[in-house]
């Protein structure tokens, strides 16, 4: 059946991307949520929050790179309900009656979420230029900013997957993406670490989150990235190998 995975595989994508389309909860959650976290941070607190900036502008530059994981960690609850709806519904019962790749079943589910993620994440780099973003950052770091937003995206997916297999209830499927969305609050994202107590700096300061939101903040600002992206990558390809393995066990147990 592997030479037919990448067509089963395409077909079932676009199955998802319609179900995507006619989902207007998950366009608001997945794009409105995000950037109204962006308004509110910088037109109601950003003039109180020191990051050695001055401006409403110039903190948005400082925001946007959180914001953009919060804008995935939001997205790929949808990838685990989706996944539980089918698993629900039977689905899969369904699909192992027919001559098809069995893991074109996930592997759909997984680039639902990434083209998701990526209209999500332009959409809110629109509306960040609309509110004064601006970046002198090259193609190049361009390609890099979106290269980590993809495999930051895949990452956090394959996480998702697990407890769409697993989970007993919708809520439950979704609900592992709460402390996700929350975990930037713990880290760069919105102010610097050193104005933290020092348990909660010490966090913050070894977490993924702070790796990846200072990578792509140096890559903006068109500053030395130095060692901090490959503890950034080291973050995003560990998360995504040990959630793959994990998601796949999970997925044979459930197909048996």
């Amino acid at each position: 059946m592997n030479k037919h995975f990448l067509g089963d595989t395409l077909v079932l994508l676009g199955r998802s991307l319609r179900h995507i389309t006619r989902s207007m909860d998950t366009i608001i959650t997945t794009i409105l949520m995000p950037i109204a976290f962006m308004l509110l941070f910088t037109y109601v607190f950003g003039g109180a929050i020191d990051t050695g900036t001055t401006g409403s502008h110039a903190y948005v530059k400082y925001l946007l790179p959180g914001i953009l994981l919060m804008t995935v960690a939001s997205g790929i609850a949808y990838t685990a309900f989706r996944l539980f709806q089918d698993k629900s519904n039977g689905l899969f019962e369904r699909l192992q009656s027919m001559p098809i790749a069995r893991s074109s079943v996930l592997w759909a589910h997984v680039l639902t979420s990434v083209v998701a993620n990526v209209i999500s994440l332009v959409v809110v780099v629109a509306v960040a230029l609309l509110m004064g973003f601006r970046s002198g950052a090259s193609f190049s770091a361009w390609l890099a900013v979106a290269g980590i937003m993809i495999l930051f995206t895949l990452a956090l997916t394959w996480i998702a997957i697990i407890p769409g297999l697993t989970a007993s209830t919708p809520d439950g499927a979704s609900a592992f993406s709460y402390p996700l969305i929350f975990l930037p609050f713990l880290s760069s994202a919105f102010v610097p670490t050193h104005t933290m107590p020092g348990p909660v700096r010490a966090f913050a300061e070894h977490q993924p989150v702070t790796s990846i939101v200072n990578t792509l903040r140096n890559l903006f600002a068109r500053q030395p990235v130095g060692t901090g992206v490959w503890t950034a990558l080291a973050w995003c390809v560990g998360i995504l190998v040990v959630a793959y393995f994990f998601a796949m066990a999970a997925y044979r147990r459930k197909i048996s």
